[in-house]
């Protein structure tokens, strides 16, 4: 079961989560203006609905099954939902 706990070890690199959406938000919208395949803005919304709703979402904003901040993967129109029983988008 999930925690409400802001830190959690990353996936990526075990390492303790220490930044705030807002930091998080930040480093995902520079790393997007390098990115050239995004998707629209209704699609990245769809997207970000299901992860929100997802229960493998670590402190909204990581993925517990690759790592991924979803802010990031879900603007991405190459990338697609991780979960092992089958992509939800």
């Amino acid at each position: 079961m999930m925690e409400a706990d802001t830190k959690r070890n990353c996936k990526s690199c075990f390492q303790v989560e220490r930044r705030s959406k807002s930091q998080i938000s930040k480093l995902v919208q520079e790393q997007l203006q390098l990115e050239t395949n995004l998707v629209d803005d209704t699609l990245f919304k769809k997207r970000m609905d299901i992860c929100l709703s997802c229960p493998s979402l670590s402190s909204e904003t990581t993925c517990l099954h690759c790592g991924c901040y979803v802010e990031f993967r879900t603007k991405l129109s190459y990338k697609n939902c991780p979960h092992p029983s089958g992509a939800k988008w």
